[in-house]
């Protein structure tokens, strides 16, 4: 076999494992990092994510695309989105209202459709409880008393599970429903990451970074974490 036939055929093998790899990033699955604590003690800093792709995916009436396990967002859903004030951003909160629900918010409660939301995941750590009064902020106010909110055609509501450090629809409104990349499926891999590690400060702090994960993978990884579904 000649070298030119042996050089293309690993060619054409590279090739075609970095399109099946951008396919299956596009349109199927893609990993993700928990870059804040807006989701603890459900997610935390440093984990590591699959988010199935497909499932949120564009699709049509026929008989092929009736066999796939695609599917609307449902109130409950982990979910990934663009940040809708800045899309080159990706977020990661709990859908909690869809199309046409009512959402409101009495001392923390979230009431949707006027039922208390059931999330054994949400968690609140600061315990004071900001009235709804013109003496408040409008930002501390929003965070404890919200609404009644009616969300519109094509967007969803979206909150963090951490309630009182979430900076979500609260405050910036519904996500776009085209805004959404799919739903976390599981963690791959957590790690004890630095605080506020995923900010950009240059090339020499990301090699130092990677240079403590490479000295520390074994002592700072969540074993325990690994594999676990994301509910």
């Amino acid at each position: 076999m000649s070298k030119g036939h042996v050089f293309r055929e690993y060619y054409e093998a590279i090739l075609v494992a970095v399109i099946f790899t951008l396919f299956a990033r596009t349109f199927v699955a893609q990993a993700f990092k928990i870059p804040t604590g807006s989701m603890e003690d459900n997610l935390l800093v440093g984990d590591h994510l699959f988010v199935n792709k497909f499932v949120y995916a564009p699709h049509w009436d026929t008989p092929i695309h009736r066999l796939m396990p695609y599917r609307d967002i449902r109130r409950g859903d982990v979910v990934v989105f663009k940040y809708p004030q800045e899309p080159d951003r990706d977020f990661i909160k709990r859908a909690v209202a869809v199309p046409g629900d009512t959402l409101e918010v009495r001392d923390k409660v979230v009431f949707v459709n006027g039922k208390e939301e059931v999330n054994p995941h949400l968690v609140h750590k600061d315990p004071v409880v900001f009235p709804n009064s013109q003496f408040v902020s409008d930002q501390a106010r929003r965070r404890d008393q919200f609404g009644p909110f009616t969300v519109p055609a094509g967007s969803v509501f979206c909150m963090g599970d951490n309630r009182d450090n979430s900076y979500d629809s609260r405050f910036w409104g519904p996500v776009p429903r085209d805004y959404f990349k799919g739903r976390a499926l599981f963690i791959y891999w957590s790690y004890e990451a630095e605080p506020n590690s995923h900010e950009w400060r240059g090339w020499g702090d990301r090699l130092r970074q990677l240079g403590s994960v490479a000295v520390h993978f074994f002592t700072r990884t969540r074993w325990a974490r690994s594999f676990s579904l994301v509910h």
